[in-house]
């Protein structure tokens, strides 16, 4: 379990090479100078950026094929996880879905400035986004189990994995879904937080928005 900084820097280590990571040292301070305007991340969090959202993105990774097509982030946010998978794998397809004008700017800033050309933003609500097939869909706190896939079911393919950090609520939301999502997922223990869980599972669903 990560305890610190420190362990949260050498844990990326361990999943992303030396050009990642001076990705991630020239990011973070972009990361805190925006914070100051818009509010990215909590106050709480700005000690622990390495812990509580490079390292908690970049966990993702460990649960997926190095080779994995087009990856589907919803509700970015301020970029975690989809931002930061796309630092740590700029080859890889990644599609950003977030509808707050402020945060699309800024995603869209930093997908230019670092030239990740494979990653693309998309400024519209999940619902308005045309539907293609996902090799991996994620979402941190985009919204409750149910709605997530009634949203997201439509990008989904049998190969799709999906990763949807769900902090201390994971194990609660999944006991409630019908019993062919209860299959597919199971919960796996965060590397950051001892008391949070990751939906993982893989395959197609159906779902009405």
């Amino acid at each position: 379990m990560i305890a610190n900084e420190d362990e949260a820097r050498e844990y990326c280590r361990t999943l992303c090479d030396a050009a990642a990571m001076e990705r991630f040292d020239r990011f973070i301070p972009m990361l805190l100078d925006e914070s100051a305007r818009q509010n990215l991340i909590s106050a709480a969090s700005l000690d622990s950026v390495w812990q509580r959202h490079i390292a908690d993105s970049v966990q993702l990774l460990a649960h997926v094929p190095h080779e994995t097509s087009l990856w589907l982030d919803l509700g970015t946010g301020a970029g975690f996880p989809g931002l930061v998978i796309a630092l740590a794998r700029p080859e890889m397809a990644i599609r950003l879905v977030e509808s707050r004008k402020k945060r699309i700017t800024w995603l869209e800033s930093v997908r230019d400035h670092f030239d990740l050309s494979q990653c693309e933003v998309f400024g519209s609500r999940l619902e308005h986004v045309e539907s293609f097939p996902a090799g991996v869909i994620s979402g941190r706190a985009f919204a409750p189990l149910d709605r997530l896939v009634a949203l997201s079911a439509r990008f989904s393919t049998p190969d799709t994995h999906w990763l949807l950090p769900k902090g201390r609520s994971a194990a609660q939301e999944l006991a409630m879904q019908p019993a062919n999502v209860q299959r597919m997922f199971h919960v796996e223990r965060s590397a950051t937080d001892p008391e949070a869980g990751i939906l993982i599972g893989r395959g197609q669903l159906q779902g009405k928005a």
